[in-house]
C-alpha cells in the first residue's frame, strides 16, 4: 500500500501523465489512460456544482445517442463518437478526483507539470533544429506540436505569482517564466496568443463590467484592430518564410473562420479557408435532413461529406469526416441546436460564481471566467474540450475541486470561530 506523502506524489505523477498523454496524438491511448485514472481515483461523493458541469456534456451525448436511432451509421463510427463525446466528462472527472487525492498540492502539481511539458517541447525544438539545420513555422508546427493551452495557464499563474501567493523564490519564478514563455511562443499558435490575452484580462478583473474594464477592453480591441490592419496592409506572402509565414496566418485568421463562400476548385482558397468550408457543408447537410436533424442532430456515427478526398494531419486520406475543427459545428452535427445550447450553458455556468471574500477563491474564479470566454474561441477553431489533443478539461476539474475545498474549509473555519465566541 502507498501511504502518506508517497501516495500524494503518486497521484501528482498520475496527473502529469494524464496531462502529457494527449501530446502523443493517439486518442485510444489517451482514453485508456484517462478512463483507467477515473476508475483508480473514483470518489463516493461529488458536489452538485461539478455534476452540473458534467450534466451539460452528458445531455449532448444522450441527445446524440437517441438521434442515432433515426440515422443508420456504421458500428465503428457509432462507438468512436461515444469515446469522443465522453472526453470532456472523463477529463473533468480525472482532474476533480485527482485533486481529492493530492489536496494542498494544487500549484506545485500544476506548475511542475507545465515545466516538464515546456522542457520536453524545447528539447524537441532543439532536436528539430539540429536535424534540419534550420527552423521555420512549418517545421515547428509539423515536428514540435501545434499548440499547448496548458502551458499558457501555467504562464499566467507564474506571471501573477504574488496574486496566487506562490511559495517560490523570485529567481525560480523568473526561470520558470522564461522556460514556459519560450515554449509557448515557439508553438506559434494564434489561438494560444488569444488565450494568453483573454486569461490576462480575466486575472486583472477586467471581465467584471465597470467603467475601467470597458475602457481597458475597448483599448485592447482597438489595439488588435490597428495591429491587424497593419499586418493586412503589409500583405505578407503565403509562401513566405519565418515571421512572414506567421504573419500571413494572422492575416488569414478572421477570414478563415468566417468566410461564407469558398471555391473548392481553387486550392489556395480551399486550403486557406478550410475551417469555414467544413462549417458550410455541415449546416447544409444537417439542414437538408429536415427539422428533426436541425433540432437534435444526426446522431452518433454521423459524418460530413467533403465532396472530395483530403489528407489529414495524421496522414489519412478521407472524404467523410466525423469530427470537424469547429466544436459548435461538431456538436450541431451530432446533437443539433439543443446540443449546441447545452454547450453554451456549460460555458455560462463556468463563468458564473457566487461572491466570496476568500482571495484564493476569487483568483480561481477569475481563471474560470477567462476559461469560459476563451472556450468560445477554442470551440470555434479547435473543438474546445472535445479536441483529442486537448487536456484543459483535466485542469478544469482540478481547479473546480480546489475551489470547492477552499470554500468548504472557509465554512468550517468560520463555524469554529463562531463556536469559540
Amino acid at each position: 500500500m502507498i501511504e502518506g506523502s508517497s501516495k500524494i506524489t503518486f497521484y501528482q505523477y498520475l496527473y502529469a501523465i494524464c496531462i502529457a498523454v494527449p501530446f502523443i496524438n493517439n486518442y485510444e491511448l489517451t482514453f485508456f489512460v484517462w478512463f483507467s485514472t477515473v476508475l483508480i481515483t473514483i470518489s463516493n461523493r461529488y458536489s452538485l456544482n461539478v455534476i452540473k458541469y458534467l450534466a451539460c456534456f452528458l445531455v449532448i451525448l444522450v441527445i446524440s445517442f437517441i438521434a442515432s436511432f433515426f440515422n443508420a451509421e456504421s458500428t465503428y463510427n457509432f462507438f468512436r463518437d461515444i469515446a469522443y463525446l465522453f472526453k470532456p466528462i472523463i477529463g473533468i472527472l480525472v482532474g476533480y478526483q485527482l485533486y481529492k487525492k493530492c489536496q494542498g498540492k494544487f500549484f506545485s502539481t500544476v506548475i511542475y507539470t507545465g515545466i516538464f511539458l515546456s522542457t520536453i517541447h524545447l528539447l524537441i525544438v532543439l532536436i528539430t533544429f539540429l536535424r534540419f539545420h534550420t527552423i521555420s513555422v512549418n517545421l515547428l508546427r509539423e515536428y514540435c506540436g501545434y499548440h499547448s493551452d496548458y502551458e499558457v495557464y501555467v504562464l499566467i499563474i507564474l506571471l501573477f505569482y504574488k496574486k496566487f501567493q506562490l511559495c517560490l523564490s523570485t529567481r525560480t519564478v523568473y526561470l520558470f517564466i522564461f522556460l514556459v514563455s519560450a515554449s509557448s511562443f515557439l508553438y506559434l499558435s494564434r489561438t494560444n496568443f488569444i488565450q494568453f490575452i483573454v486569461l490576462y484580462i480575466a486575472i486583472k478583473g477586467y471581465f467584471v463590467i465597470n467603467k475601467r474594464s470597458i475602457t481597458v477592453i475597448s483599448s485592447v480591441i482597438l489595439f488588435v484592430i490597428l495591429g491587424y490592419t497593419a499586418i493586412y496592409h503589409l500583405n505578407p506572402n503565403r509562401s513566405g518564410k519565418g515571421i512572414e509565414a506567421f504573419l500571413y496566418k494572422i492575416k488569414n485568421a478572421p477570414i478563415e473562420a468566417f468566410k461564407t463562400k469558398i471555391n473548392k476548385d481553387d486550392w489556395k482558397d480551399f486550403n486557406d479557408n478550410y475551417r469555414s468550408y467544413e462549417n458550410i457543408l455541415t449546416i447544409k447537410q444537417v439542414s437538408a435532413d429536415g427539422t428533426q436533424s436541425i433540432l437534435f442532430g444526426k446522431g452518433l456515427g454521423s459524418t460530413v461529406n467533403l465532396g472530395r478526398e483530403i489528407w489529414t494531419n495524421d496522414g489519412e486520406l478521407i472524404q467523410y469526416i466525423p469530427i470537424l475543427h469547429n466544436g459548435f459545428a461538431t456538436v450541431f452535427l451530432k446533437s443539433g441546436i439543443f446540443g449546441v445550447l447545452f454547450l453554451i450553458i456549460f460555458m455560462i455556468l463556468l463563468g458564473i460564481h457566487k461572491k466570496t471574500n476568500l482571495i484564493s477563491v476569487q483568483n480561481i474564479n477569475l481563471l474560470l471566467v477567462g476559461t469560459a470566454v476563451f472556450l468560445i474561441v477554442s470551440n470555434w477553431v479547435f473543438m474546445g474540450l472535445y479536441l483529442k489533443l486537448d487536456n484543459k478539461s483535466i485542469l478544469l476539474g482540478f481547479m473546480i475541486c480546489y475551489r470547492e475545498i477552499l470554500m468548504k474549509n472557509e465554512i468550517v473555519q468560520s463555524a469554529e470561530s463562531k463556536q469559540l465566541l
